[in-house]
């Protein structure tokens, strides 16, 4: 524990992301080491550059040491540095990771990484329907904390937990984890619909007909159908595919209207995790035999094997039949 008995946490990237969670966790009562790769780059006001509306409290320290102790590691970053950041870890703490993706080539999940990377070290995933800019400003909200071990989960849970920001446990780490990686790949077809002039009919078709595709490839995984239907799945499906401040919802939109991916990249929609996400899916599924439409017009949109009216014209003449029954 912390000075005078306060709970030590370590949060690693400076993103919103990792920024909203070190309010949090100085919310919830804990001394906060705030790993930054600029630590130099806090503002007047004592907020950093991805939240300039939100000043740290005196709780949360600034530095580009990594922590040396912690009761638990909250790490926040990117899904392309997590292998090389996860490397110059040592405090042999706890680390949940809140990162969402699958690794294109190795296909792995962030908890795979986690093991391959330090092997001994409890690891966890927290994942759900939440917007960095929401947390910070102490908005309610919830999501969901996996982990293999019994009781992990919760324990590391109630460090963060506070009555606006419930984290429920649970131990289907594919489920969560794959709920987490593919809403962002769902949310720039929605989007693309939404751009491309196609309607809010489309748009609730193709995410409900994602979230199925998510739900058949979580079973040959080893997932649970119910994690799927709670905060990691379905809630974190609807805030991406609807929520204003959703990039990869904004990017798919950017793709509906016109531009290229290079442009819709460099628009205000800024870097979208299903861009990267959509070919490792893909891979994922086809290795696993299951069939996964919408998933693949997005790969497809996005690393130029198809314009949109093609793939829109192929998910259009897709057979029909019983939906309880319909498995592509």
């Amino acid at each position: 524990m912390g000075r005078a008995g306060m709970k030590r946490i370590a949060v690693i990237g400076a993103g919103s992301w990792g920024l909203a969670l070190a309010l949090q966790a100085a919310r919830a009562g804990a001394q906060v080491h705030l790993w930054a790769r600029d630590p130099s780059a806090r503002l007047t006001n004592g907020a950093m550059p991805r939240l300039p509306g939100h000043p740290l409290p005196d709780t949360v320290s600034v530095s580009g040491r990594m922590p040396e102790r912690a009761d638990m590691v909250l790490l926040a970053v990117p899904m392309q540095h997590l292998p090389s950041v996860l490397g110059g870890l040592n405090s042999g703490a706890p680390v949940v990771l809140c990162c969402k993706g699958v690794e294109p080539g190795t296909l792995r999940f962030p908890l795979q990484i986690l093991e391959e990377t330090l092997p001994g070290v409890s690891g966890a995933v927290l994942s759900g329907p939440n917007f960095a800019h929401e947390i910070a400003a102490g908005l309610p909200a919830a999501a969901v904390i996996a982990a293999r071990e019994a009781n992990l989960s919760r324990a590391l849970g109630d460090l963060l937990t506070t009555p606006r920001f419930r984290l429920y446990d649970s131990d289907d780490i594919v489920g969560v984890q794959l709920g987490g990686a593919a809403k962002n790949v769902i949310a720039i077809a929605a989007g693309a619909a939404i751009g491309a002039g196609l309607g809010e009919n489309a748009r609730a078709a193709l995410v409900t007909r994602g979230l199925a595709e998510i739900g058949r490839l979580a079973a040959a995984l080893g997932g649970r159908p119910e994690t799927l239907a709670g905060l990691a799945g379905v809630g974190d499906l609807l805030l991406t595919c609807t929520g204003g401040a959703s990039r990869n919802f904004r990017v798919g939109a950017a793709l509906g209207n016109g531009m290229t991916l290079a442009e819709a990249l460099h628009s205000p929609a800024g870097v979208a995790e299903g861009v990267a996400t959509s070919g490792a899916l893909l891979a994922l599924a086809k290795r696993h035999d299951v069939a996964v439409p919408v998933i693949e017009a997005v790969a497809d949109l996005v690393e130029g094997r198809s314009l949109l009216i093609d793939v829109v014209e192929r998910l259009l003449s897709r057979p029909t039949g019983s939906e309880a029954g319909r498995m592509a």
